[in-house]
This record gives C-alpha cells, sequence and structure tokens, in this order.
C-alpha cells in the first residue's frame, strides 16, 4: 500500500473504519491507542447478518471474534436431548467471543439483523500482550456479564409473569437508551425476539406472555404497533412494574 493511501485511511491516527464505530467509544476498543487500533484495522472485516443466521456454534474452534456493531444476538445451550435455551443477549457494542478459551460452549445466533466487526483471535491475543487496558475491558464485560446473569437469575427464579416480562420490556429499553434510569416518560423500540423466544427466554408459555402484553397495554403502560414495536407510555411504571405485580 503507497503512503498516499496509507495516510487517507490512518489520517488524524485513527483508522476511518473506526471512527465513528461505538465500540471505539464504548466497547473494548476504547482501551486501544491510535497504533494499536490501526495495528488491528489491518484485520478486521465488517458484515452484515440477518436475522436467524447462526454466528458461533458451540462446540467449534475459537478463531474470530466480533464486536457488534448493531442489532441483537442471542446466546444459547444445546442441551443433550436437543432442546435450546436462550441464556442471554448481547447489544451493540457488546464484544462477542471468550478470550482465553480454545472452543465454543454456546450459540449465538443473530435475534435481529446484525452489524458485526470480527477480527482474527490471533490479533487481539497479540494485542492483549501489551495492552492491559484491553484486558481490563474484557474483564469488566466479563463481570458486567456476571451480575446481568445473576440479576436476571432472580428474575426467573423469583419473580411472577408480570414482573417477569416487565424485567425483560425494561431490560431491552435500558440497551436502547443506557440514560434510561434517569428519565421519565415514554420510549419505543423494537422486540428484538419473537414471542416465542421471549416465552422460551422467561420460562413462560406463548399464551402467558400474550396475556401479560395484553395486561400492560390495557393498563396504558404500553402501546404495541405491528406485533414487535413497543411504545413505552409510562417508563415510571414499567420500572414498578419488575418487581410489583399491582
Amino acid at each position: 500500500m503507497n503512503s498516499n493511501v496509507r495516510q487517507d485511511i490512518h489520517s488524524a491516527g485513527v483508522p476511518v473504519i473506526c471512527r465513528s464505530c461505538e465500540a471505539r467509544h464504548k466497547g473494548i476498543c476504547g482501551a486501544l491507542t491510535p497504533e494499536q487500533l490501526t495495528q488491528l484495522a489491518w484485520h478486521t472485516s465488517r458484515h452484515t447478518a440477518e436475522p436467524g443466521k447462526e454466528l458461533i456454534a458451540s462446540g467449534e474452534a475459537i478463531d474470530r471474534y466480533s464486536n457488534i456493531l448493531s442489532g441483537v444476538v442471542t446466546l444459547s445451550k444445546l442441551m443433550a436431548d436437543g432442546r435450546q435455551q436462550i441464556v442471554g443477549l448481547q447489544f451493540a457494542p457488546d464484544f462477542m467471543g471468550r478470550p482465553f478459551k480454545s472452543q465454543n460452549e454456546i450459540t449465538a445466533e443473530a435475534a435481529t439483523e446484525v452489524r458485526l466487526c470480527s477480527f482474527p483471535r490471533s490479533a487481539l491475543e497479540k494485542l492483549m500482550e501489551g495492552s492491559p487496558g484491553l484486558e481490563h475491558r474484557l474483564l469488566e464485560q466479563s463481570l458486567r456479564e456476571l451480575d446481568e446473569a445473576r440479576d436476571w437469575m432472580i428474575t426467573l427464579g423469583r419473580k411472577n409473569a408480570s414482573e417477569k416480562l416487565a424485567s425483560f420490556l425494561f431490560m431491552i429499553a435500558q440497551h436502547v437508551d443506557p440514560e434510561l434510569e434517569r428519565q421519565h416518560g415514554s420510549l419505543q423500540f423494537n422486540l428484538p425476539l419473537k414471542r416465542a423466544d421471549i416465552a422460551d427466554f422467561l420460562g413462560l408459555t406463548i399464551e402467558t406472555v400474550s396475556r401479560q402484553i395484553t395486561r400492560f397495554r390495557k393498563a396504558g403502560i404500553i402501546e404495541v404497533e405491528n406485533n414487535r414495536t413497543i411504545l413505552v407510555r409510562d417508563l415510571d411504571r414499567l420500572r414498578q412494574a419488575c418487581e410489583s405485580s399491582e
């Protein structure tokens, strides 16, 4: 590559491909210097996955990692009898993959259209050797996911159907707007999962999920458009419904 092209790609010290990327500001790449971003950018590729596409297969060797640029990814575990259970969701700008492991233990699938920035495992591990900040970011995400998993255990184990659905809707709303905890009023988003998948994730039946959505709609907490678009009319009431069967 000649020097003019190289300067165009890496002007201002940050690769063009990285400048408007959420993962650079809020994800793991925020721990990298411009020089390290440039090094990683030589190996990255961006691609889009349609809803339902398998992104990671359980049992396959880990050779690549990805930053989620947009969309929602479901994480699921395969049981011995062939059944599959959704055990988590990932959103932009989450890091997708498990460092320091040689084999995947979960299946990752695009729940919505997903845009990914992918890079070889070897490239990231080389950067980690000289970047304690990068290891720290990865540890932070792992600990955050552990905290979320523990909170979700309470949701599944102790909350009733109404509280479970409210907690699910509020979780999606939080990822749509990270400032949600300090806000009031309304918010609109599209459900990333079909009702059957929501039921699977919450340990409920489809009928129960539908009844609770209808209940929230009649109570004026939400409105539903086209079966997948949710307008939360009252964020405070939805927040309260996460721990109150009112």
